[in-house]
């Protein structure tokens, strides 16, 4: 936990803020994220949907999903309390915790749309965190999993990235994937693929899925 904890104070909470309007490369990074995320949400904005955002970090993405479906009931969640503090303060009108996705605090059943992206790669174990996602989600319930797709050049991008501007993320990623894997592990977590995207040039993957049972 604190070697965890170590690994996230080297990230300022408003990271991904500045980042966005700073750097070319992380917006184009994160606004294709984002659209990506917003066209596999449903249409229906006067359906109050509840909605789940695991690893939200400071909540950019979680408040434009609340915008998308400004009736629903969102929420945002992550273990790095720095960051959901400095969401609480910039979006008060939404529910951010500070909790860990191997035990969301969240009863069976009660989450219409998961979103995850660019979070399993940094939990210890990331199976037993999807298989926490399958608990709180509703049998018709459907969950966004996005993450890089381990290619080589993204590989190499993240390796000099870590290396100079990005050296707040070195030794963050506890776990690397290829998109066969994370897929694998998605379905041993009791999920179905309803429909798989690749993107960023072949460097990241996102899923939709269901629950199986």
């Amino acid at each position: 936990q604190k070697k965890l904890e170590k690994i996230w104070a080297q990230v300022p909470p408003d990271y991904y803020d500045q980042g966005i309007k700073k750097n070319l490369l992380q917006k184009l990074w994160h606004t294709k994220k984002l659209s990506q995320i917003i066209n596999y949400l449903p249409k229906d904005k006067n359906t109050k949907y509840t909605i789940l955002d695991v690893g939200c970090s400071s909540g950019i993405m979680t408040a434009e999903v609340a915008n998308s479906l400004p009736k629903s009931k969102v929420i945002g969640l992550d273990s790095y309390k720095k960051a959901i503090d400095f969401a609480n303060r910039k979006y008060p009108k939404i529910t951010f915790i500070t909790a860990d996705a191997h035990k969301i605090p969240l009863k069976n059943k009660t989450v219409d749309i998961l979103i995850c992206t660019e979070t399993l790669e940094h939990v210890v174990d990331p199976k037993e965190v999807l298989v926490e996602m399958k608990r709180v989600l509703k049998k018709d319930g459907q969950a966004i999993i996005s993450m890089d797709s381990g290619s080589l050049l993204f590989r190499t991008i993240w390796y000099l990235w870590t290396k100079s501007k990005g050296k707040v993320w070195e030794d963050a990623h506890l776990h690397e994937f290829t998109a066969k894997l994370l897929e694998d592990l998605i379905k041993e977590a009791g999920f179905k693929i309803k429909k798989k995207e690749t993107s960023h040039i072949g460097m990241a993957i996102t899923f939709l899925a269901v629950p199986k049972n």
